[in-house]
């Protein structure tokens, strides 16, 4: 591809760049550390397998005779790398990115890994999640004469490393981690080995598998893990650094945690269903939510039927308690990118037209529950209703299974300033009525936990209640809300 790039440490050029504002990421990070296996080929199943977690760009990174080697491009894991590209990328160590952005972010400069230099040697590091101290920390690292070249907090994080004087990279880490606020699960390759890195409240999922006797395994999801074959171990904890090597595994608790605080979305929508949280089946936990979601919300209706793929689940759950047949009345195409990580509104606008097709012998005549998992600016629910319409459905009953989206994310997902929220400036029902739907009803807070099966404070639950676990500051918190926190439960 034109945008892919062959780096090395000792190439890559420095440009000073302005930060985006809008730079918040939630991406899939994969890494090995395997000397007997083709490591870069391991790492581009293992990015494939998490290619919902970001499609904007990807990128290997590959060490081995003292040198760290990195190929990136803007697009799939697919089209970015090619089988010339994995034979290049040779090693006994591999880290791997996909990554999505918010709107003017979509740059190759921003593309990950990115290889960086310590006084112990070169390294690469991936990052999923998002710092709220960005500003603050690049602007310091300027005035010492660092000087960037991408607009992603990424950057600073390696930057931050770079400049310690610590004796090994673990403590370089250990120091960065010190002055970092926000939600970060990093993966960092040095020469000889993988780390895996966790905020103190676990907002980004990050786990650790085993490959056979002398391989180890990162990865944003568990799902990565079974496509090539390594055996789940257990997740890296918060506030914890994990060393994987040829010796074998050694972890450092850097910051005890104050409390967990994993984003619960990933339980919602943004994880793969086959994967696994906090020992929870992802399936199985979205079908709860749809079996608690019919005894909270029934519907008289023909049909249940799933806003397609991600819907799937909670409609399979709410069919299942309701008694009303499950059925297929949206055919998705499987080659469109998902509307909601799509960065500009009017590809998101044409994606809904062009991403689904309605059944019209299935649905015609019909009263449809139709189950979503969420509804975010409500952008693309709308002109969905009016596809069952056109098709000839005769009542559209709607049901999210989870809480109106009210409020921001600062951690890393990409649900835009407040005024963009549906829910932040309707109530439920003048959203029905937006929609055009015959009735509305969301998922409650209790029994959206109850579904998970874990105590609340196990969680973030920030979108939904306003009540923010790492403190945003007021700089930051004011960029994106219009509203006090109404601590909504």
């Amino acid at each position: 591809m034109e945008d892919a790039r062959l780096l090395t440490c000792a190439t890559q050029a420095h440009h000073r760049v302005l930060v985006d504002p809008g730079c918040h990421e939630k991406c899939g990070v994969f890494g090995i550390y395997a000397p007997t296996y083709d490591v870069a080929r391991l790492s581009y199943f293992g990015l494939y397998a998490l290619q919902h977690r970001g499609q904007e760009s990807a990128g290997i990174a590959v060490g081995q005779n003292g040198r760290i080697d990195c190929h990136t491009g803007m697009g799939l894991v697919s089209t970015v790398f090619h089988e010339e590209t994995i034979e290049r990328l040779q090693g006994s160590v591999a880290l791997g990115h996909v990554r999505y952005s918010t709107t003017g972010t979509s740059s190759a400069a921003n593309a990950q890994p990115l290889i960086g230099k310590h006084r112990s040697g070169p390294f690469a590091i991936a990052h999923n999640g998002n710092l709220v101290n960005t500003f603050h920390l690049r602007r310091q690292l300027s005035e010492d004469g660092v000087e960037f070249n991408s607009t992603t907090d990424t950057e600073v994080i390696l930057r931050l490393i770079e400049q310690s004087d610590a004796p090994s990279l673990e403590f370089a880490i250990a120091e960065a981690m010190h002055k970092m606020q926000g939600a970060y699960s990093l993966g960092i390759l040095a020469l000889d080995r993988i780390i895996a890195v966790r905020d103190p409240y676990g907002v980004r999922p990050l786990c650790i598998g085993r490959l056979d006797d002398d391989g180890w395994v990162i990865s944003s999801e568990t799902c990565a893990l079974h496509v090539i074959g390594a055996q789940f171990v257990r997740e890296v904890e918060p506030g914890e650094i994990v060393t994987l090597r040829k010796s074998g595994m050694e972890a450092i608790q850097v910051i005890e945690p104050v409390r967990k605080a994993m984003c619960i979305f990933e339980f919602i929508y943004f994880a793969r269903p086959d994967s696994h949280i906090y020992g929870r089946n992802i399936y199985m936990t979205r079908q709860r939510m749809g079996n608690l979601l019919a005894q909270q919300a029934p519907a008289d209706a023909d049909l249940v039927m799933p806003v397609p793929e991600s819907g799937i689940p909670h409609a399979v759950g709410y069919a299942e308690v309701s008694g009303i047949p499950y059925g297929e009345g949206l055919i998705k195409n499987r080659y469109i990118h998902r509307t909601f990580i799509t960065p500009d509104q009017r590809m998101r606008d044409l994606g809904v037209h062009i991403k689904l097709a309605p059944l019209r012998e299935v649905i015609g005549g019909k009263r449809l529950v139709v189950v979503d998992d969420s509804i975010v600016r409500g952008t693309t629910t709308g002109p969905e209703i009016e596809l069952l319409r056109e098709a000839g459905a005769r009542e559209v009953h709607l049901r999210i299974n989870c809480p109106p989206i009210r409020y921001p994310c600062f951690y890393g997902i990409d649900t835009s300033a407040q005024e963009e929220l549906i829910a932040a400036r309707m109530t439920v029902e003048e959203i029905r009525e937006h929609l055009g739907a015959d009735s509305l009803e969301y998922l409650s807070m209790p029994n959206l936990v109850k579904a998970v099966g874990l105590p609340k404070n196990n969680f973030c639950t920030a979108c939904f209640d306003g009540q923010y676990p790492i403190p945003i500051p007021e700089d930051v918190k004011i960029s994106k809300t219009m509203l006090e926190p109404e601590g909504v439960e």
